[in-house]
């Protein structure tokens, strides 16, 4: 296996070939790699892939991981059935 082809988000199969295509296209930030892949947007809002997308970005960039904004958090999504809205219990 290449490892380009290494899946590194696995919420939106994300591959670290297509961080480096980012970074490499402009995609200097975790926000604007984000943007560019939808890497880190999965169910799990990059709980499992933002430390390596950082390590990833920080290679490419030649800065350390320290140096990098990490990104805004978003707390993890789930189904709601629209009975829980209106207040009835389903």
């Amino acid at each position: 296996m290449n490892d380009d082809d290494v899946i590194i988000c696995r919420c939106e199969e994300v591959t670290k070939g297509d961080i480096r295509r980012a970074i490499r296209s402009g995609a200097t930030t975790f926000k604007a790699v984000k943007k560019f892949t939808r890497a880190g947007m999965g169910l799990c809002q990059g709980r499992t892939c933002r430390r390596l997308i950082l390590q990833i970005l920080a290679q490419e960039t030649g800065q350390t991981p320290g140096q990098l904004a990490p990104g805004s958090y978003r707390p993890p999504t789930r189904p709601v059935p629209l009975a829980a809205l209106k207040g009835e219990e389903s």
